[in-house]
């Protein structure tokens, strides 16, 4: 009864001054949207508009770097790593991501639930697969860049191990963006201005607020605590190890062990540090805002989560797609001697040098 009233509402106020959420989604359309949103004004034409032109630049910004990347990293014989399969895999999740912002846009410019159900699980099927995908192999990245720090020797993953590796990810990955479009486990629903959609978080009932704990658990705290373990193990062995280099020389009575190495340069422990604080800052960026928002909605006071506030998680997820590619690869020397060489006119001015190649060898280990 209170669910027909809600929607009854919704749609018998669509002739008034002040229009709630929903009053221009068909009635066979309104089951699929959370009563939650019902009872909120209808927003500024202008607000929709607004996150449709942020989209837009999302979205060219995210393809263009995330598809340079793609495109350098497989075609240049040089970045053709194991490690590098990684970036390609992250860069393919951020690509891909951004691949469903055209449904957010139509939404937007059409200031609602335009493409309707179909297009909402469209919208969360690939959000689900791209996101829970983007931070399980920033977790592998955060391994890799481990293992070869910590042993130099024997630590660096091969081929096939990568491949596994990319393999279990998506095994990993997949059954979370599954369950809920299949109604095996959880749903996915629209949220916010009703132009966007994620997994139901805010239906009150032992399935959902089961579901959500579990994916809070397994698509955040997992990948969330392996980023900070390793980068924070890379941190504190990169430390160890310049110290230790300091403390020789000072009894070789020399000022630096390291040849080639410019008064100017900054070291390498500061160097790696900035690196791992870069990328946790940016995982957390992206996803604490949705693991929070989830977690009020199942289990918190329902009512702190307004239209506008649940945009925000959905625009910092596409914000981190966008830097991902600068972060991980257009910062890396050979990826811009690579890009320089196929669009000289970007002028990157990279020089390739003896010097410099054996230098961005030990100071970017953990950025190739």
């Amino acid at each position: 009864m209170v669910n027909e009233s809600i929607h009854w509402e919704a749609r018998v106020l669509s002739a008034e001054p002040i229009r709630l959420l929903g009053w221009n989604v068909p009635a066979e359309e309104l089951i699929h949207i959370p009563e939650h949103w019902l009872i909120y004004p209808e927003p500024n034409p202008s607000l929709h508009y607004l996150l449709a032109i942020v989209y837009i630049i999302f979205t060219f910004v995210a393809l263009l770097g995330n598809g340079l990347v793609i495109w350098i990293f497989c075609s240049a014989k040089s970045l053709r790593t194991s490690s590098n399969l990684f970036v390609v895999n992250l860069a393919f999740c951020d690509f891909f991501m951004m691949i469903k912002a055209p449904i957010f846009i139509y939404n937007s410019f059409n200031t609602g639930f335009a493409t309707g159900h179909l297009g909402c699980q469209i919208f969360a099927f690939i959000g689900s697969l791209s996101g829970i995908g983007a931070g399980m192999t920033n977790a592998a990245i955060a391994y890799d860049r481990y293992s070869v720090i910590a042993r130099p020797l024997d630590g660096k993953l091969s081929r096939g191990q990568v491949i596994l590796f990319i393999v279990l990810i998506w095994a990993y990955t997949i059954p979370w963006a599954l369950m809920p479009i299949m109604h095996v486990w959880g749903r996915f629903v629209p949220e916010g201005f009703l132009t966007s959609c994620t997994f139901d978080y805010l239906t009150d009932t032992p399935e959902i607020q089961y579901f959500v704990a579990t994916i809070f658990t397994f698509s955040y705290c997992i990948p969330m605590s392996l980023i900070i373990y390793y980068y924070s193990q890379i941190v504190n062995h990169v430390i160890d190890h310049e110290k230790a280099l300091r403390e020789q020389a000072k009894k070789m009575n020399v000022e630096s062990l390291r040849s080639n190495v410019s008064a100017n340069t900054q070291t390498m422990e500061i160097r790696i540090a900035k690196a791992a604080i870069t990328v946790c800052f940016l995982f957390v960026l992206s996803w604490t805002p949705y693991g929070v928002l989830a977690m009020i909605g199942a289990f918190g006071d329902k009512t702190l989560l307004t239209p506008g506030i649940t945009m925000i998680p959905a625009c910092t997820c596409k914000f981190v797609a966008c830097l991902d590619p600068y972060v991980y690869a257009i910062s890396h020397p050979r990826y811009r001697l690579e890009l320089q060489k196929r669009l000289p006119w970007l002028e990157l001015q990279e020089k390739s040098t003896d010097t410099q190649s054996s230098t961005s060898e030990v100071v970017n280990v953990p950025s190739s």
